[in-house]
């Protein structure tokens, strides 16, 4: 088994090694999945777009009913300490809070106590051959529940999609819905047609990435178009560019899809000019959206 760090975590009102946290095995996190969690790039132990994250976190604790634990200033207080105590300056803070402790009922137990965990962990970014030659993904039908508007620890179907494209030796699995483009395993997923960025609308069927407003940021800054709309597989699949985009990843060309290049022409197969905009213009935006 591999050994588990002995990092500082804090669990509770708590802080101490990771190694040693432990929670109830009737946490309704560990028997339904029923919590919610977010995860903060840090760049230079600054917390990047901290608030933006923090509203995505109320957000999908509210609809799921869970009363948020902290205010601003207390959450705050917890991820720069987590964030001191780390060893390397880039990482990345996971927060996770569910509904707490309770008898095994799959209703909602009234006036719980909810159980928050978090923990820092060294960032490992997309290596500098990722970034020259892009990523390989595969595609795979939107299988997993209804509510991918909510980021939520009950994560079975991201794993079972994001295996597939382990499976295969690549780094994402793109999924569709009925036709149309929804978003990856774990990433939300950029189309470049005629020269505009173009994403899947936000639904109860996309998470919300926090870069989904950063793109269109960065796209204003740069002169280049933004446009949310249905995206059809046939699209994705005909694209100019393709780009990922992530806590970890950032933005990331695609160049390659079920073994076919993306792109056309002298680009084929290669990161185009508009993910090389969008990947410079995000490293500028990292000194600046950080507190």
């Amino acid at each position: 088994m591999q050994a588990l760090p002995d990092t500082l975590c804090y669990l509770n009102g708590e802080y101490g090694p990771l190694r040693d946290a432990k929670v109830s095995v009737l946490d309704r996190g560990f028997v339904f999945g029923d919590g919610i969690y977010e995860v903060v790039p840090v760049y230079g132990r600054r917390l990047f777009r901290f608030d933006e994250h923090l509203a995505r976190l109320n957000r999908s604790l509210g609809k799921v009913r869970i009363a948020s634990p902290f205010d601003r200033a207390q959450w705050l207080e917890r991820c720069r300490r987590l964030i001191d105590a780390q060893a390397a300056d880039d990482q990345l803070l996971y927060i996770q809070v569910t509904r707490g402790v309770a008898v095994r009922d799959h209703v909602m137990p009234p006036d719980l106590t909810p159980t928050v965990f978090m923990m820092a962990n060294p960032m490992k970014p997309a290596g500098a051959e990722q970034r020259h030659h892009g990523v390989a993904c595969v595609t795979a039908r939107d299988f997993r529940w209804e509510r991918g508007d909510i980021k939520s620890t009950s994560l079975l179907g991201n794993v079972l999609a994001r295996q597939i494209s382990a499976d295969h030796g690549a780094v994402e699995t793109i999924m569709f819905r009925d036709g149309f483009l929804t978003e990856a395993s774990s990433s939300n997923v950029w189309v470049v047609h005629e020269g505009a960025v173009l994403g899947a609308p936000k639904s109860e069927h996309v998470l919300e990435g926090i870069r989904y407003e950063l793109i269109r940021e960065l796209c204003e800054e740069a002169g280049i178009g933004y446009n949310l709309r249905p995206i059809s597989e046939a699209e994705v699949l005909g694209a100019d560019e393709l780009m990922l985009s992530s806590a970890t990843k950032e933005v990331l060309a695609v160049t390659q899809v079920d073994g076919e290049a993306v792109g056309h022409g002298a680009l084929r197969g290669k990161p185009g000019p508009i993910y090389a905009k969008l990947y410079e213009a995000y490293q500028r935006a990292k000194t600046v959206q950080s507190i």
